[in-house]
């Protein structure tokens, strides 16, 4: 099997070994509560020796996973949340400060649907790309991206920048409850990267079956991550019975050749055009996948005129979270007690693990994979995963199954031994009954949200990792769905207040002092009776100016300006836009000393002082 049609194979089985690459409160709970870790499945990647035993093994995973209806789907939800350090300049003259993506870690950019480097804001929205000069506060390029054989209302856009080039990365939307054949039926995820030079022009494409996990930049090299379900054609009878619409498709999987889990990409650069194959000789497998899913990393240099294949590198199993330091780039999945198990309503998984790949990304080639582990419950996003003195923490909930009454979590600290990320320390019986609704770390400490019908904040001291521990916990009503760090110990929550039955009642920001770790305390709180913000699942629309303790938040109908103190939260103004809603009028930057706000209905200007607008630039 050749990496494409265009390429010969090189160095197949050799590039293998690089996958193979003051006291506390009574309610605190205690280590002899911990989950026993399950002796667990075998989760270390082992690379196929051809292709001939790839397509055995795939067949022979996909035919224990089927259903009568087809093969699971995996979750294919993604949370993606400043400006990599090292970007080229636009020239000698000195950048204009300029806030950035809120991002998970420093240093590692992460996809937006805006971007600024100081001197240009880009923009995506509803197909087009713009770029505006925030110093004449003109638009000054625009590049219609839309495939007009389909509604743009099917994708979804988000940006990567890198000096003069932009890389959009475009999904189909809306695949999270689809089956595996819907999934790989449904249109490839594409990328364009453009250049910004003067007018946008396009450089080249590229396009991958599958749907987009999540993307990071360090540098100028972009890591994305696509899963693509198997081209299966099942065809279930309703009027048949379950065993045998299970033989019908286990005949499918009898007759289906390696193409079918190898996604295939196609790329351009200029008029030339190319495809190709994910090769055999990239495939890796944890021992018991289940068939259903192809991982694919792809490498791109930003600073290049072509996208070029990507390099991809494939493992045979789900991946719904990615996390990406300067050096590692994780990817998590996770496993039901019974594969054909769904998530419920409410984004528990019942008997769920959570497996977790790790890749070396030191170097701008390839990642290399390093090591394979487990551990018991289901993450809430990427910000329950973080990497700390070459340790990986992992913040889970492990919901009701039969045996255990409650749910409950716990955090986990997982270090490589070989190819195996095994546990070193565990700290758990963490909100019984409840379930994480927020986790930052912050060094060798963490702070956990659980929620039910009261908010523990709890504090964690991980500066152990063979002994983490709670120092502290504070009960409040309401929860906070994401969590920001602020000077002098201070820490940002936004989120709901509720009720002491746990019904919501609104937006709640608080603002919380955790100098002590024995004794968290709420310093103040802003509510909005009835209303919400997209930062309670998007990071990115979070925008914070230590300098002058600004904080602009999406609530409701338009953007809310608030001023943290070491103290108090208080209000400023608000901002909002002709046309716009809740849903669209999320985003915002600082240039220059002036706040701009993004929605698909144009930029404004604001005074970010005061909230007095300085300039409209609609989008058409």
């Amino acid at each position: 099997m050749t990496r494409g049609t265009h390429l010969a194979a090189a160095g197949a089985l050799a590039t293998l070994a690089l996958l193979a690459g003051s006291g506390l409160p009574p309610t605190v709970p205690t280590v002899p509560d911990e989950p026993t870790p399950p002796a667990g499945p075998d989760t270390r990647l082992v690379a196929y020796e051809s292709c001939g035993e790839a397509l055995a093994g795939l067949r022979t995973a996909a035919t224990n996973a089927v259903g009568p209806w087809g093969l699971p789907a995996g979750d294919t939800t993604a949370w993606v949340t400043l400006a990599s350090a090292g970007a080229a300049r636009l020239d000698a003259a000195p950048t204009p400060e300029h806030s950035s993506t809120n991002v998970h870690e420093v240093g590692v950019d992460e996809p937006d649907l805006v971007k600024t480097d100081g001197r240009r804001i880009v923009t995506v929205s509803r197909g087009v790309l713009r770029v505006t000069d925030p110093a004449t506060r003109q638009t000054t390029g625009r590049l219609d991206l839309a495939d007009n054989s389909t509604p743009d209302r099917h994708w979804e856009r988000n940006l990567l920048l890198h000096g003069d080039r932009a890389l959009v990365l475009s999904s189909p939307a809306g695949a999270v409850f689809r089956t595996a054949e819907q999934q790989a039926r449904s249109r490839a995820s594409r990328l364009t990267l453009v250049d910004l030079t003067t007018t946008p022009t396009v450089l080249g494409s590229y396009s991958i079956d599958g749907t987009l996990i999540d993307a990071r930049q360090t540098g100028a090299t972009a890591r994305v991550a696509i899963r693509s379900a198997p081209r299966l054609d099942f065809r279930p009878d309703p009027r048949a019975g379950d065993a045998e619409r299970i033989t019908a498709n286990r005949a499918v999987i009898a007759a289906a050749g390696i193409d079918a889990w190898l996604p295939a990409y196609r790329w351009t650069a200029g008029q030339q055009r190319h495809g190709g194959r994910v090769g055999c000789d990239r495939l890796s497998r944890p021992a018991d996948t289940t068939g259903n899913s192809v991982v694919t990393v792809l490498s791109f240099d930003l600073a290049a005129e072509q996208l070029g294949d990507g390099d991809p590198v494939s493992v045979a199993a789900d991946a719904t979270t990615l996390y990406g330091t300067a050096n590692n780039l994780w990817l998590a999945g996770w496993r039901g007690a019974d594969e054909r198990a769904r998530p419920t309503w409410w984004g528990g998984r019942s008997g769920a693990s959570t497996v977790l790949h790790q890749f070396d990304t030191t170097g701008p080639g390839r990642p290399r994979y390093l090591a394979s582990g487990n551990v018991p419950g289901w993450l809430i996003n990427q910000y329950a995963l973080s990497e700390w003195q070459g340790d990986l923490r992992v913040a889970t909930t492990v919901d009701s199954v039969p045996g255990r009454p409650t749910s409950e979590s716990a955090v986990y600290v997982l270090r490589r031994q070989g190819g195996t990320l095994e546990q070193v320390g565990v700290v758990a019986g963490l909100g019984r009954g409840e379930r994480i609704r927020s986790v930052r770390f912050l060094g060798g400490t963490a702070h956990v949200v659980t929620f039910r019908q009261t908010d523990p904040l709890y504090t964690l001291d991980l500066t152990d990792p063979a002994a983490p521990r709670v120092t502290g916990e504070l009960k409040i009503t309401g929860y906070s769905a994401y969590l920001h760090p602020l000077p002098d110990g201070r820490l940002l929550g936004v989120g709901q207040e509720a009720d002491r039955r746990g019904r919501t009642q609104g937006l709640q920001v608080s603002l919380f002092d955790v100098r002590d770790p024995a004794r968290p305390v709420r310093l103040d709180q802003y509510h909005v009776p009835g209303g919400r913000s997209v930062v309670e699942f998007d990071a990115h629309a979070f925008l914070y100016q230590p300098e002058t303790g600004l904080v602009a938040l999406p609530v409701d109908q338009g953007i809310r300006l608030l001023r943290v103190s070491a103290t108090g939260i208080g209000e400023i103004g608000q901002v909002t836009h002709p046309g716009a809603d809740g849903k669209s009028l999320d985003r915002s930057l600082l240039v220059d000393g002036t706040l701009w706000t993004v929605s698909p209905a144009g930029l404004r200007a604001s005074d970010p002082d005061s909230g007095r607008s300085l300039a409209w630039l609609p989008s058409t």
